[in-house]
């Protein structure tokens, strides 16, 4: 435990702006000190005098220990991140948590959903799966106008190898799709081939849950639906208490949660 809750340095190696109050940073080890991670975990970060908060990979560490995290400017801690230069350093723990389960997904009809910001913590699951070949996957990404969109550059690469539908709330022309992601599944299952055998999503939960409900009566398993709860992310260790879930803490036991597990810990909670 004491090496989990102790962080190691590690350098701000690039720095751009990806999205509305959003910024792209790479990050790169000190002293050649590397780790590895699987698609959907994540790590903190900490400056001193100003905090420490998770966030979730972008990209998993590559053959020098470099990886990515998309990061939005909402209090102390990320307005103190963003205030830091290419060769600063900062505190890092982890990786930390569940992942995407690739096992049960290879071959199978994808359908991945995503909300807004939400669409980073599946980005590295969905570079695993449009690379694949044999597996047939999709990107619904909804956000509520052009402007708040992230991973423009991931999104291009994506669109080279698999279908993505983007909508929108408030379109900046006539042209592009409105309305939710789920207005938009009939089209993508036409894409794909056929009904999704696997949703994953990320998003606001009004949004997830509102997708799990669609599937289920759809008669898709709620053991196929995958849900990420990364905005409960707190300390890694589920020792601090803010990421209690029923009798599960979401820093271990999560964040990813099929449907299945999310209907018997919602249960536990109203009891």
């Amino acid at each position: 435990m004491n090496g989990l809750m102790t962080p190691q340095l590690i350098r701000i190696s690039e720095i751009y702006d990806d999205g509305e109050a959003a910024r792209h940073f790479t990050f790169e080890p000190v002293s050649g000190t590397r780790h590895s991670a699987r698609p959907g975990q994540f790590f903190t970060l900490a400056i001193p005098g100003h905090g420490e908060a998770a966030f979730t990979y972008l990209s998993l560490p590559d053959a020098q220990g470099r990886f990515k995290a998309l990061i939005r400017r909402v209090g102390a801690l990320t307005s103190a991140l963003f205030e830091c230069g290419h060769g600063d350093l900062i505190g890092f723990r982890g990786p930390f948590g569940n992942s995407w389960p690739l096992e049960q997904l290879l071959g199978k009809r994808v359908l991945i959903i995503a909300g807004g910001i939400g669409l980073p913590p599946l980005a590295a699951v969905t570079d695993r799966l449009s690379t694949d070949g044999n597996t047939p996957v999709g990107l619904i990404y909804g956000c509520r106008s052009p402007a708040e969109q992230v991973l423009k550059h991931e999104r291009s690469a994506w669109h080279a190898s698999m279908p993505i539908l983007e909508t929108f709330d408030r379109p900046s022309n006539k042209g592009q799709l409105t309305g939710t992601p789920l207005d938009h599944t009939q089209q993508m299952s036409a894409k794909l081939g056929g009904s999704p055998e696997a949703i994953l999503s990320c998003g606001p939960e009004v949004m997830m849950n509102a997708a799990a409900r669609h599937f289920i009566k759809n008669n898709l398993p709620p053991e196929k639906i995958w849900l990420a709860l990364e905005r409960r992310m707190h300390c890694g260790v589920g020792e601090c208490g803010h990421c209690y879930l029923g009798s599960s803490t979401v820093c271990t036991d999560g964040p990813i949660y099929s449907w299945q597990q999310l209907i018997r810990l919602q249960s536990q909670t109203t009891a």
